[in-house]
Formats: C-alpha cells, structure tokens, sequence
C-alpha cells in the first residue's frame, strides 16, 4: 500500500449525523461554595458527552487504544453564560465540527430548562483533540477511525455496539 502525502486534509462534516446529547444530574461535588458548578467541572461533561458520542457510534477510547490510536485533548475553551446548581438537570449537545489529518475538535453547549420550560444556555466549548500512536507521536488519522467519525448514531442508548 502506497503511503498516504503529508497534507493538511479536511473532512466535510455531515451537520446531521455529527451531533449527540446526554443528560447530566449536577453533583454536589461539582459545586463550589457558591453552590454553583465549579468552571472546572464542565470540561468533565465535555468529556462524557464525547465519550457517548463515540460509544453512540459503536466505538470506545479503549478500542482505539487497544489498536494504538489515541486522542489526546490538546486545546480547550469554555465561555460561561449562566451558572448551574447542584441537583440540576443539564443537557450537553457536543458535535464533530471539524476534522483534519492529524486532529478533530468537538464543539459543546450545556444547556438547562428554566421554570417555564425554556432552554438556558450554561455555556458553549470546544476542544481539539490531536491523533496519536502508542509512542504519543502524531498519527495521521487511521481509515477506520476516519469512517467511525463520519457516522451517525447507531444506537442512542449511550451503549457501544463493538
């Protein structure tokens, strides 16, 4: 098999099949003495809705690591708008927004309902997430692992399937 030109590549991103959701419970813990979540617990939510929505597309971390691929979180931002409590109820809608040869970035919004049944947005993210073998040298992004990121979800359960 001839080896692939190191260039920059971008993947068209289907916006339909890209998105998922999971529903978190605010815990105690999560909270700071203002009894709001703490800024630093959001980039774990980022993390579990990430987590689901691979798991969604029939693959786990732990499959690709087992193969040698890794995804490190290399870059994150967090913007807050509005603060959440302990015992609320929030929504992380993350989506693939982007993937290149050697990396991807999910983009995140954490939102709750108010009183009346309206959503309100918590805060808005994103991380980048860069390809890389066992030895943590960049790796350009496996075919496999290509065709998994361009899946909708298979189940919505949050179980993988593989």
């Amino acid at each position: 098999m001839a080896e692939r030109p190191p260039v920059v590549m971008r993947v068209a991103i289907d916006p339909s099949r890209s998105t998922s959701r999971i529903e978190i419970r605010v815990r105690f813990g999560e909270t700071d003495l203002m009894g709001i979540v703490h800024h630093a617990s959001y980039l774990s939510y980022f993390e579990a809705a990430r987590v689901a929505w691979l798991r969604r597309r029939g693959v786990t971390y732990a499959t690709w690591a087992a193969r040698g691929w890794h995804l490190p979180v290399v870059e994150a931002s967090v913007r807050y708008r509005a603060p959440a409590r302990f015992e609320d109820v929030v929504f992380v809608d993350v989506a693939l927004a982007d993937v290149r040869s050697h990396s991807l970035r999910f983009v995140y919004d954490v939102t709750r309902t108010d009183v009346d049944g309206k959503p309100v947005s918590l805060a808005v993210g994103e991380t980048r997430l860069a390809c890389v073998d066992a030895a943590h040298k960049l790796l350009r992004m496996p075919e496999p692992l290509l065709e998994v990121l361009m899946r909708a979800e298979l189940v919505s359960s949050g179980d993988a399937v593989c």
